[in-house]
């Protein structure tokens, strides 16, 4: 459950400790007094999406903490992610919102990412907003809900892997039909590029070498003339000369006396060597002399062939290693054209055994769900009695419809708000009332089946009032019994039957406007019904009725402990 939750910065709260109790806790105050912008914070510190807005007006920061406590290790979203709750099953989520738009999120003390603080708190808290009730009014949500509550996720997997199957099959036959016309132009356009990209003739590594060459050519009178020069100095000219004959008499001086003394036998090896390396370098210098041919002619192929791949670079690729990747792409394709009815065929066959394959996953998927549907119009109707709404009729309907990544079933919630009036479209006959909750049992339903532990009900009494708003706190009482509920409200019925009640109050000091969150004792919880039941003006009267309805409340409760 949520123990603390903790607000700095968030819009007209400067600073804010909410201290969470086990069952049913309410929070009620005026309008605009802040009780939304403390779901906000729920919602920022759930990895729920925020925006500069949300930070105080005058602040470089805003940060919100969420304290839970009881938390299961087992949680999917935990092991996922490799984090834990401490030994006492404690999980502490932490956000800080800059105003430059980056969030620092963290978990028990270890960075995460907004995604992966959004999984985990979808394992921890669930909020029911106060607009959820029109989504009943979207029929393609009927088929989650009933998804949801009938845990369909082996079928619905099995079925999506056949649906995935199929669809790639048919767009390879879609891809295979085209226009005849316009299969005849692409194949004229195919084999015009194959034609040009064969006759080029292209080698791997060619341009390389090819441009190593232009370069060499470009530069031919330079080049000969450097190893010229180079031969001279080291092989000597017609007169003789150079730096191989000057070594080789300074070799033949030492000759005679390098057996004297051993360094004069070192200096002589050494001159030895010496000559050696440097006739080698004499012969490399005369080979590249004699070897370069250099033709102006030369220079004029080698500059066409570099100008052909530069052309056809713009064309079909980057490098001569991608262009000749586009030809055998460009020739597969043209072969697939050439023989594409012979492929269709086989194709087609393959598309009958997929088909097969979809029809016989949908059909389990829709056995599965029909199931789930049954169980769940009798747990919705039972949670409608229990809200005053025993006359109201509840069933889901199913229609076959053409596959589809969800399955072959056309969901729709049908109810009938009168007796002798038939079934028809939720969102044809239901009222904001009805709606509000048709959805609360829903969330109900559901949340029996999941590990979240604590429930955010953010005014769910919209258009209800009278009978049906005691109806609605009872069935709040009895969910609180199992989950913690937070309940922001403005019906008494409601804030009386809580365990635990917060106001939300707004102030100004200095000029600036600040909300602060109050716990209230029995004294204060009374003088909050009251004026919530009559406004401004709160008389005595007032204050005797809330003192009574705390006391039913009270008795409510213990008969719901005493059933336990």
């Amino acid at each position: 459950m949520l123990e603390l939750l903790h607000i700095e910065n968030i819009a007209v709260i400067q600073e804010a400790d909410i201290q969470f109790a086990p069952g049913f806790n309410a929070l009620t105050g005026e309008t605009g007094a802040g009780k939304s912008i403390v779901i906000d914070a729920m919602g920022a510190v759930l990895g729920g999406r925020t925006s500069r807005d949300l930070i105080r007006t005058g602040a470089a920061r805003a940060f919100v903490s969420a304290q839970f406590s009881g938390v299961p290790a087992d949680l999917p979203g935990l092991q996922e992610n490799g984090i834990a709750p401490d030994e006492e099953g404690s999980l502490l989520l932490q956000r800080d919102i800059s105003a430059d738009g980056r969030n620092v999120c963290r978990i028990n003390g270890r960075p995460v990412s907004v995604a992966q603080l959004r999984a985990i708190g979808s394992e921890l808290l669930n909020i029911h907003g106060q607009h959820d009730g029109t989504q009943l009014l979207d029929e393609e949500r009927h088929g989650e809900y009933l998804d949801r509550f009938g845990r369909t996720e082996g079928p619905l997997s099995a079925y999506r892997a056949a649906y995935d199957a199929m669809e790639a099959l048919r767009r390879q036959m879609e891809a295979l039909r085209m226009d005849e016309a316009e299969k005849a132009r692409r194949m004229d356009s195919l084999r015009f590029q194959i034609d040009e990209l064969e006759r080029a003739q292209l080698v791997p590594g060619e341009e390389e070498t090819l441009l190593e060459r232009r370069s060499l050519l470009r530069n031919g009178e330079k080049y000969l003339a450097a190893l010229a020069g180079a031969d001279c100095a080291l092989s000597g000219g017609d007169e003789g000369g150079g730096a191989v004959s000057a070594l080789r008499d300074a070799e033949e001086a030492l000759y005679g006396v390098r057996t004297l003394s051993e360094d004069l036998g070192n200096l002589y090896e050494r001159l030895k060597a010496a000559r050696c390396e440097v006739y080698d370098l004499a012969e490399s210098v005369r080979d590249k002399r004699e070897e370069f041919d250099f033709s102006p002619g030369e220079l004029d192929d080698v500059e066409a062939r570099a100008d052909q791949l530069y052309r056809l670079k713009k064309k079909y690729g980057a490098t001569v290693e991608d262009m000749l990747a586009y030809l055998d792409k460009c020739r597969a394709e043209l072969d697939a054209m050439e023989t594409a009815d012979d492929t269709l065929i086989r194709l087609e066959g393959q598309m009958k055994a997929a088909r097969a394959a979809v029809d016989a996953a949908g059909a389990e998927l829709t056995k599965v769900r029909q199931a789930a549907a049954r169980v769940l119009e009798e747990r919705i109707q039972r949670e409608l009695r229990e809200l005053d709404m025993a006359r109201v009729r509840f069933a889901i309907d199913f229609a076959a419809k053409d596959p589809s990544p969800d399955g072959c079933d056309a969901i729709r919630f049908l109810m009938s708000a009168n007796a002798g009036e038939d079934l028809r479209p939720i969102a044809r006959i239901a009222s904001g009332g009805e709606l509000a909750r048709i959805m609360l049992a829903l969330k109900n339903v559901l949340a029996e089946q999941e590990s979240v532990g604590t429930l955010v009900f953010d005014e769910v009494d919209t258009g209800v009032s009278g009978r049906a708003a005691q109806k609605v706190a009872e069935k709040l009482a009895q969910v609180s019994r199992h989950k913690q509920v937070l309940c922001v409200t403005h019906l008494p019925q409601l804030a009386a039957m809580a365990d635990t009640h917060f106001s939300v109050e707004k102030g100004e000091r200095d000029g600036r406007t600040y909300t602060r969150v109050v716990l209230l004792d029995r004294e204060a919880r009374k003088a909050e019904l009251a004026r919530i039941t009559g406004g401004a003006n709160v008389t005595q009267a007032l204050l005797q009725s809330a003192g009574e309805l705390l006391d039913a409340a009270e008795r409510y409760r213990r008969n719901l402990e005493a059933q336990a």
